[in-house]
């Protein structure tokens, strides 16, 4: 018969029902005296246009999810023109002052795919920053009555629902090529497995089913490496796999509980949540297991759900019990010390980075809702991402596919 660990099961299920960043530099951004691309420059006032009126709305849409950007009426610092250019084409113009400054065309699978493409070159261009609007994101989503996984686009024109387990899934894990998501579920056995699927053909194996639980499977920055949580030992604890799930490999070997493993930029290294101190706390260790070192985030008791900034290695995103509530907070190994980003009603919860080093994504959760929320670090600006339409959101994996 098969044996779960309870404890860590537990604490599981009670986390899910329950500094300036490092910005990757522009490359050939618009000079304007030296100040557009400064990682000064918080926001630039921006006019939005173009034809037809549809592809201009999804444009405006873009713009108000980045912090970076405020439409204005009049006096803006640039004017964006989106063209459409054929069925599968957009055609992008960046003036200010009456000036044509530059422009470019841009292809995709489909229209939408080149203006969000568009879109990533107006940011680059004149805040000095990528853009982040070709993402593509897994998700959880109860639409139908049940716990499934999703993937979508960062507007949620094109959502899919992959699985149709009926049962509890979680943790969903996109590769960084797109092409395949891991995730835990109950589907079958009842225990918590992690599965594969192909995205392309749809054709779904088991990853992990060993004895025990096996969750928290993420890849690793290169997609050659899976960490992931297992408890056949009798303890929760971290192991490493090949992208095919052999050559399993365990990192950590002790008395205390392990979770939510997320990798470093450059994969050498691992942030993990462990109780050793009594309590959840973030630590961190290399990916051999070695130099197992706990981030004194000073902010909380219970620290837990690290997600390792892409693009700055000296932060880490974590969610923090903070005065009876769960909220997002980013530590700074270079400050050595955090902030708590996220206040208000209600919990904030699963923090996980997009491409550009500036904005999160995070589940906000109440007693009566959870819905995907996009939160910009630089400025504080929180906006709901998810449709009403996927009801009760979480738990979001986003990846960069660049066209």
């Amino acid at each position: 018969m098969r044996k779960m660990n309870f404890r860590f099961f537990t604490i599981s299920l009670m986390l899910l029902g329950l500094a300036v960043p490092g910005l990757l530099p522009a490359q050939n951004p618009i000079d304007l005296g030296g100040v557009v691309g400064s990682a000064g420059v918080r926001t630039r006032s921006i006019q939005v246009s173009g034809q037809p009126a549809a592809l201009t709305n999804m444009a405006m849409r873009l713009f108000d999810l980045h912090g970076g950007f405020e439409r204005v009426a009049e006096r803006a610092d640039f004017n964006f023109r989106f063209t459409a250019a054929g069925s599968n084409g957009v055609a992008l113009t960046i003036s200010s002052g009456g000036k044509t400054l530059w422009e470019g065309s841009f292809q995709g699978a489909t229209q939408r795919d080149a203006l969000y493409a568009a879109a990533d070159a107006a940011v680059n261009k004149t805040l000095g920053t990528p853009g982040f609007f070709q993402t593509q994101l897994a998700l959880i989503s109860d639409r139908t009555g049940n716990s499934e996984v999703y993937v979508s686009d960062i507007l949620f024109q094109g959502v899919r629902q992959l699985t149709r387990d009926r049962s509890q899934c979680l943790s969903p894990n996109l590769s960084p090529d797109g092409r395949t998501l891991l995730y835990t579920s109950y589907h079958g056995t009842g225990f918590p497995d992690i599965y594969r699927i192909n995205l392309s053909s749809g054709q779904r194996t088991t990853f992990a089913g060993f004895k025990g639980t096996n969750t928290g499977a993420t890849y690793s920055p290169d997609g050659r490496q899976v960490a992931m949580i297992l408890s056949g030992s009798g303890n929760s604890e971290i192991y490493l796999s090949n992208a095919d799930g052999k050559q399993l490999r365990r990192l950590t070997r002790s008395s205390s509980l392990e979770a939510d493993p997320t990798w470093s930029p450059d994969g050498r290294r691992l942030a993990f949540t462990s109780d050793q101190m009594g309590g959840p706390q973030i630590f961190t260790m290399d990916s051999q297991g070695r130099s197992v070192t706990r981030v004194r985030t000073d902010v909380s008791r219970n620290c837990s759900e690290p997600s390792w900034n892409p693009a700055d290695s000296s932060q880490i995103a974590f969610t923090a019990a903070v005065a009876g509530e769960f909220e997002v907070a980013v530590y700074s190994f270079t400050e050595g010390r955090s902030r708590i980003l996220t206040q208000g009603s209600g919990d904030a919860v699963h923090p996980a980075w997009l491409n550009d080093g500036r904005h999160l994504i995070y589940t906000e959760r109440t007693s009566t809702y959870s819905r995907l929320m996009i939160l910009d670090t630089l400025t504080g600006k929180r906006i709901r991402l998810s449709p009403v339409e996927l009801r009760n959101a979480r738990e979001a994996c986003p990846v960069y596919l660049p066209r």
